[in-house]
């Protein structure tokens, strides 16, 4: 089993940013912000929101499910302290 790393909204807001305008087509796309899902195994996280800029909603969509699949084995949301 992989050890997964805590981070702050702030943290995991960058990292799913960069992640995303790594996936093909959404290089001009953008997380705002995280939400906290009120979990206590798994991914405690989502991104609830995208801003598309020039990139197809399509393209979107597919890197969201990447995005969250890959940093949600990595990642976990810290709580607030």
């Amino acid at each position: 089993m992989t050890t997964r790393i805590g981070k702050t909204h702030a943290e995991l807001t960058l990292l799913a940013n960069a992640a995303l305008r790594a996936q093909p087509g959404c290089e001009t796309a953008s997380v705002p912000a995280l939400s906290a899902l009120p979990v206590r195994e798994g991914r405690n996280w989502e991104i609830p929101n995208v801003v598309l800029g020039d990139s197809l909603i399509s393209d979107v969509d597919r890197a969201v499910i990447t995005v969250h699949h890959r940093l949600g084995r990595k990642f976990f949301l810290k709580a607030d302290d």
